[in-house]
């Protein structure tokens, strides 16, 4: 669709043609995108916005960012990416992100920006850890991306039906330096058993204990 309308005319011996512009189509990813996320947080006040810093836009012009406040779901803020499933990687599922928040920050629309920019070029997937290179919000000693599957919100959230396959949701959890090292020499599964027997919920306290002293579990309980 490219959403231009012909229509044509006579007038005299002379034809006319008239183009009108209309609103684009969105693309069909994002539509199933906007109904899923409008299912999953209803009773959530809730935005979508736009970001258009940095080179986002360039390869997804259509990026936005599904906003919810704090509501009956999850009393936190949730950001959801919008495009990042419009790019394909052969042999790999379409995948969107998601990060929760304490706070409203328009640092998590960037970092959104970011990470599908990121994706773009470089096919990223469950498992996949990514430095931010600052902690990810003030005061916070986490400074690493990792990206999960949305464990406390549930296969309600992480799968998005799209025509007859599904899109992905990614949740990016904030981590340190040495739990990104020690899934690295332990495995994605023995990080998340950690965070369980810790009693982590949604690594959105900006200002929690560390988890991993060296590459090995820290033995006191998270502050």
């Amino acid at each position: 669709n490219t959403g231009f309308k012909l229509i044509i005319g006579r007038v005299g011996p002379l034809f006319w043609l008239l183009c009108t512009l209309k609103e684009p189509m969105p693309n069909p990813e994002i539509k199933s995108l906007l109904k899923h996320y409008n299912e999953f947080f209803k009773g959530h006040s809730t935005e979508v916005v736009s970001w258009d810093r940095g080179p986002i836009l360039k390869v997804i012009p259509e990026f936005k960012v599904f906003v919810a406040k704090p509501g009956p779901k999850i009393n936190l803020w949730s950001y959801c990416s919008i495009g990042a499933s419009t790019v394909h990687h052969p042999d790999h599922g379409l995948l969107e992100f998601i990060v929760h928040s304490p706070i409203e920050s328009p640092r998590m629309v960037e970092t959104l920006a970011m990470l599908s920019y990121y994706h773009n070029d470089h096919c990223l997937g469950f498992g996949h850890t990514v430095p931010i290179g600052e902690p990810w919000l003030d005061n916070s000693k986490c400074d690493n991306w990792l990206l999960s599957k949305p464990y406390p919100l549930g296969p309600d959230l992480e799968i998005c039906k799209h025509l007859d396959s599904h899109i992905h949701i990614t949740w990016l959890l904030p981590i340190t330096v040495q739990e990104k090292n020690y899934k690295v020499s332990n495995g994605m599964e023995a990080l998340e058993q950690l965070f369980e027997d810790k009693g982590l919920e949604f690594s959105a306290e900006i200002e929690r204990g560390l988890m991993i002293q060296g590459n090995q579990p820290f033995l006191a309980q998270a502050l």
